[in-house]
């Protein structure tokens, strides 16, 4: 009897990892989205008042995972990022304003990156939704299908 108890217990919490672990993605969204939404924010400012040049901008903040991949490959001449959990378009998207970052003057980039701030916004509260309301039904899933095999065990 005992065993069986500790054999359902291993059974739901592996379950309720494999949820966890298959919402990866959705989590993953949100931090890129985030990190790239604080990234306008700062570049913004950034040519509002201090106007250093790009490299030292880059080097000042430290950003993580694949974010920081990301500036580093398409600031340093790579074409496109490949990130499995950005659709086609998004990829597209980042290209295009890696592309500008850092051409022309004060007042075009700051009227470029100000138009992306809405659509920037817009992807962080959308991943965030998504990455909450995913990551839970993941999560749930993982409890059901661990409950489900304990009662087939049982």
């Amino acid at each position: 009897m005992l065993i069986k108890f500790i054999l359902s217990g291993v059974i739901i919490a592996f379950c309720v990892f494999l949820g966890y672990f298959a919402a990866w993605k959705y989590r993953a969204r949100k931090k890129y989205f985030s990190q790239f939404q604080t990234f306008n924010e700062r570049y913004l400012n950034e040519l509002a008042y201090a106007r250093r040049p790009l490299p030292v901008f880059l080097k000042e903040y430290a950003y993580s995972d694949d974010f920081d991949k990301t500036i580093n490959c398409l600031l340093g001449g790579k074409k496109e990022v490949k990130l499995n959990y950005l659709s086609k378009d998004e990829r597209n998207y980042l290209n295009d304003y890696f592309e500008m970052l850092g051409k022309g003057d004060s007042a075009s980039q700051n009227a470029f990156f100000s138009a992306q701030k809405k659509y920037l916004e817009e992807k962080k509260g959308g991943s965030e939704a998504e990455a909450k309301s995913r990551g839970e039904l993941y999560l749930k899933l993982g409890l059901l299908a661990g409950l489900g095999f304990v009662i087939l065990i049982v």
